[in-house]
């Protein structure tokens, strides 16, 4: 390899050198001077200074690829060396004419060529690298600035003038006498010329002039800010109303306009709330809800139909609702029979007399009872136990069977949640028809809750055939009011033991065929969980409460007591 600066000795490039013809990376043959395959430019030759492949960084040349860049000196030092008066791209200016003509007859034969005529190009500044970089296929194209004056030749180093550093936009900020948001730059008032004239130059060359900031922009800034506060402090405002300030509420017992709610069965708190709020009754729910939360009885409310005012206050509400004065449902009492029911939901139907047992009587299976309950024998009515008593909303313009549907729903989920079903094998009885069945007695014959499980103790006791103490006869005086449809209490035993009927149990053995009335829970309950005390009899002295015994004997005392206290 030669060294930088020898100026002399070597030959040019043999046609065999692997970089001459087709030894080179673009697979073409090239004289002299001709285009390398890096894009457009001609081969060095072995004596002249051989630039480092990539540049240098350091001091500002740059040999890329497509361009190789060269100091002036050594191009005169190098113009004189060359065969048939050769020259490298960028040498114009020192040439002959007939070399350009060489050099577009290079390009034509290179396949390189894109015109008549090419401009040779000319070195780039060496503080600008890429100043007259090529592109890599772009060797042959036109110099658009249409002069070679356009690129002067660089001056030798000992008499170039340093280059002034370029002007940038950087704004100087506040510290330099201009307030970074208030400041006008248009105002040039204070400046320096020179100042001026940078700033009239930095504009001519295409640089934007900076916005003008002044006070409308601070009072859109203030506005939009403004606006922000505002709105968060409303937000803000409902955030804490809703979390924690009073509910919207009327005041006082209401406007004096009666209006009819119903609420519907299973509604809580907010469906009650609701309810009342879309009726005008109460303001809001949250009120409502609130006062029922407050109200020691609260959680009493039951569905049903309601008479209460528009315009009330929740608290006021709340206590109306619990009041007897303003449910205006149908009561369904526990123990009571299907035959006061039809008639009772005939009255509120305003419907005839009869009408809802007739209902009764021929659509028995179509209203809901479950599998266990069809097809029983000689029941006198199939749907009674099954007219669960609870409070009913039912107001003039309902059918009979859809009350009765209700009904029959409710005593069917009511039995499902408790377990009779489940349990009532367990209890020694044939199916659960017969647990609801001792459920009924069990409501017609005790006096008070605390009565239920003594009660079925001694309906399962006196069930047993072999028992010493009434040889399996239940002997209830309720089962023989049931089939008379009566509620007597002096029955003297020649009548009770000398009707025949299924639903006699003084007559016939065993449990009825079906209940005698309508038991509620807690009856179902003490049906389904008795006590085991051996109790075999029951007296009432004051009809509030029941006394039980073991035995005949001693239930034959208190029977003499109560004979005495009614003078019989």
């Amino acid at each position: 390899m030669t060294e930088y600066g020898r100026g002399q000795g070597s030959e040019p490039w043999h046609p065999e050198d692997p970089l001459y013809g087709d030894g080179g990376w673009g697979g073409q043959q090239a004289h002299p001077g001709q285009q390398s395959p890096y894009g457009g430019q001609p081969q060095h030759y072995p004596e002249q200074p051989q630039q480092p492949q990539y540049g240098d960084w350091g001091t500002g040349e740059q040999a890329g690829y497509g361009q190789a860049q060269q100091h002036y000196q050594y191009d005169q030092q190098y113009a004189a060396q060359t065969h048939g008066h050769q020259q490298y791209p960028g040498q114009g200016d020192h040439g002959h004419p007939q070399d350009q003509g060489y050099h577009q007859q290079q390009y034509d034969n290179g396949g390189w060529a894109t015109g008549p005529h090419q401009q040779v190009s000319y070195p780039g500044d060496p503080a600008d690298p890429y100043g007259q970089q090529t592109g890599a296929y772009g060797g042959g194209q036109s110099d658009y600035y249409g002069t070679p004056d356009a690129y002067p030749p660089p001056e030798p180093p000992g008499r170039r003038r340093a280059e002034p550093e370029p002007e940038t936009d950087w704004d100087p900020g506040p510290d330099q006498g201009e307030h970074a948001f208030f400041a006008g730059d248009d105002d040039d008032d204070g400046d320096e010329p020179g100042d001026r004239r940078r700033r009239d130059e930095q504009r001519g060359r295409g640089g934007k002039p900076k916005k003008r900031r002044n006070g409308m922009a601070c009072l859109v800034v203030v506005l939009i800010l403004g606006g922000g506060v505002a709105g968060a402090g409303y937000f803000g405002y409902q955030f804490y109303q809703d979390r924690f300030g009073d509910a919207p509420d009327f005041a006082g017992d209401g406007s004096g306009q009666q209006v009819t709610v119903e609420i519907p069965r299973g509604a809580l708190g907010y469906k009650i709330g609701q309810v009342l709020k879309d009726a005008g009754v109460v303001k809001s729910v949250d009120a409502f809800v609130t006062a029922q939360a407050n109200n020691p009885d609260g959680q009493k409310l039951q569905d049903g139909v309601y008479t209460l005012q528009k315009q009330m206050s929740a608290d006021s509400a709340v206590e109306l609702m619990l009041s007897p004065e303003s449910r205006d449902n149908l009561i369904i009492a526990e123990g009571k029979r299907n035959a006061d029911i039809y008639r009772l939901i005939d009255k509120r139907l305003e419907v005839k007399e009869g009408t809802t047992a007739a209902v009764a009587k021929k659509d028995y299976k179509k209203l809901g009872l479950p599998a266990w309950a069809l097809n029983q024998p000689n029941v006198k009515d199939p749907l009674e136990g099954f007219l669960y008593p609870s409070s009913y909303g039912i107001a003039k313009g309902q059918k009979p069977e859809g009350v009765l549907k209700q009904m029959v729903t409710r005593a069917t989920e009511t039995y499902e949640k408790l377990g009779v079903e489940k349990k009532a094998a367990s209890l020694g009885l044939e199916d659960p028809w017969q647990l609801i069945t001792v459920a009924s007695m069990v409501q017609a014959e005790g006096t008070s809750h605390a009565d239920f499980r003594k009660m079925a103790e001694v309906v399962y006791n006196r069930m047993k055939p072999g028992n010493p103490q009434t040889n399996g006869l239940l002997e209830f005086d309720s089962t023989y009011n049931y089939i008379k449809n009566q509620s007597k209490i002096d029955l003297s035993l020649s009548e009770l033991r000398n009707y025949d009927n299924p639903y006699n149990t003084y007559f016939h053995k065993g449990l009825t065929p079906g209940p005698i009335d309508n038991p509620g829970e807690d009856a179902i309950k003490g049906a389904l969980n008795p006590t085991d005390d051996g109790w075999y009899y029951f007296i009432s002295l004051d009809g509030r409460t029941s006394e039980f015994t073991k035995t005949n004997a001693e239930h034959q005392k208190l029977v003499d007591k109560f004979n005495a206290s009614r003078n019989n």
